[in-house]
């Protein structure tokens, strides 16, 4: 009987060769994600009669295309745009998504059910589909070519607000009920209790706010055309048509654009997982 209980466990031999396939698949996939960066920043350093070679490591390495980009087009302008955008809509987005989740988490009112259920179907609306009554929406409030025609219709997210509505639920009802018996209305219980407790998945979504406002090109595109009012990507979709073979300038803006990104990331991707984890998203 004890042998039979022995066999039916995997031995070391197999435990190791089994972690090793793991080990090579994550690799090929890691490879299959960071090669595309590697080519962008070899790319990015080489001259303009090396940008098509083959070599993944430069043989002339420059920084010329660095030095172009920041000197010969406003692109930190736009980088400044892209940023006042990104901050502006994240600080929003988080005062006004922590009391709707928060409100859908704990407060009793007839409707909030249904609400959460509309909310959450907006999942399945993508911006392509609402672009252009969006447009027409925005033109009529004369926010065409401002900051509050980027800021505004970034503001609301569906996600944000699922996030914090699943993180509030898992927090104990004790501490409300307590604060309620020393007469705390639901403003002070916001304001003192839930917003201090919110700090770690506040931080997750900001950083989740900010990286998707930074990326963002298809709303800036449409709704500002002046030059002033261009974010990065905007700034590099028109570097790329007015000099559709200077692939190593383009390069060299999207390495620059990319930094503050894969900083964010790096610094903060233990607090987005647990936050992810603690709100019940596995």
């Amino acid at each position: 009987m004890t042998e039979a209980r022995a066999s039916s466990y995997p031995s070391n031999s197999q435990v190791t060769i089994v972690r090793v396939l793991w080990m090579l698949v994550t690799s090929i996939l890691a490879l299959m994600i960071l090669f595309p960066l590697l080519w962008m920043v070899s790319i990015a350093f080489k001259t303009p009669a090396e940008s098509f070679s083959a070599n993944l490591i430069p043989e002339h390495p420059t920084l010329e295309n660095f030095k172009y980009v920041l000197t010969g087009v406003p692109f930190i302008r736009y980088m400044a745009n892209s940023f006042f955008v990104s901050a502006s809509v994240t600080v929003i987005a988080l005062f006004f998504h922590t009391m709707a989740g928060y409100a859908l988490a704990r407060l009793r009112f007839p409707g909030r059910e249904v609400i959460f259920l509309a909310i959450f179907s907006t999942f399945l609306v993508s911006l392509p589909v609402i672009i252009v009554p969006l447009f027409v929406i925005v033109r009529a409030m004369g926010m065409l070519n401002t900051y509050a025609g980027l800021i505004v219709p970034a503001i609301f997210n569906a996600f944000g607000i699922f996030l914090l509505r699943q993180y509030y639920l898992s927090l104990p009802r004790e501490i409300e009920e307590a604060a309620i018996v020393d007469g705390a209305g639901y403003w002070r219980i916001y304001w003192s209790i839930i917003l201090p407790l919110s700090r770690p998945i506040m931080a997750a979504l900001a950083i989740l706010f900010f990286l998707a406002n930074w990326n963002a090109f298809l709303w800036p595109l449409t709704v500002a055309s002046k030059a002033d009012l261009w974010v990065v990507q905007v700034g590099i979709a028109n570097f790329k048509s007015q000099y559709s073979a200077s692939w190593n300038y383009m390069m060299a803006a999207s390495t620059i654009v990319a930094i503050p990104t894969l900083v964010l990331f790096i610094i903060f991707q233990r607090q987005i997982m647990d936050s992810l984890k603690t709100s019940g998203l596995k």
